[in-house]
């Protein structure tokens, strides 16, 4: 069970920190579309699209790894006063009852939508746009996978806290904390 949940861990941490990079490339990629507005009184519609793609990418794709650093949006108002095991049960429920299902729910709503996009190879309605709508729109299906993902080494490791064993510690340690 740890070897799962430590590889899924290792795919949002990989997803994160490449993600990360894409922040960069944007903020050139705008650098450059100013110089050349202002500057050379040009610009490109293609160019302009590819920041929206990219700051898509950086949302959609850096929730897992958002979720897996504990960066998310929390309403704690008696989880900080829970041990271990309090804050386990109550991050396992919440997975099982809150974030699989928005996931499925996300997924589900936007499959039809992707898949007519894919099926069109839908291209951007602006004359110069990026022909790769459809890769954008696959974020819509991509984002949950990967939340579920987390998810689930989440509740990997939940679990193992509920039944007495932290993660990373040796069954003679175990014995010692029992």
């Amino acid at each position: 069970m740890e070897k799962v949940s430590h590889f899924l861990e290792g795919l949002s941490e990989w997803s994160g920190r490449a993600v990360a990079w894409l922040t960069l490339l944007m903020v050139l990629i705008t650098f450059a579309v100013v110089v050349l507005r202002y500057g050379f009184d040009t610009g490109w519609i293609g160019l302009q699209e590819v920041i929206t793609y990219l700051h898509a990418a950086v949302f959609m794709l850096g929730a897992a790894y958002t979720l897996r650093h504990e960066g998310h949006v929390r309403v704690d108002i008696f989880y900080h006063r829970l041990g271990p095991r309090g804050k386990a049960l109550v991050d396992l429920l919440g997975t099982l009852l809150l974030l699989w299902p928005m996931c499925l729910f996300i997924a589900f709503i936007s499959w039809d939508y992707v898949a007519v996009s894919w099926e069109r190879l839908e291209t951007s309605n602006e004359p110069g746009g990026l022909p790769f709508v459809y890769l954008l729109k696959s974020l819509l299906l991509l984002m949950p996978l990967l939340l579920m993902l987390q998810g689930l080494a989440g509740v990997l490791q939940n679990w193992q806290v509920l039944r007495g064993r932290r993660r990373g510690q040796s069954d003679e340690h175990q014995q010692e904390v029992l």
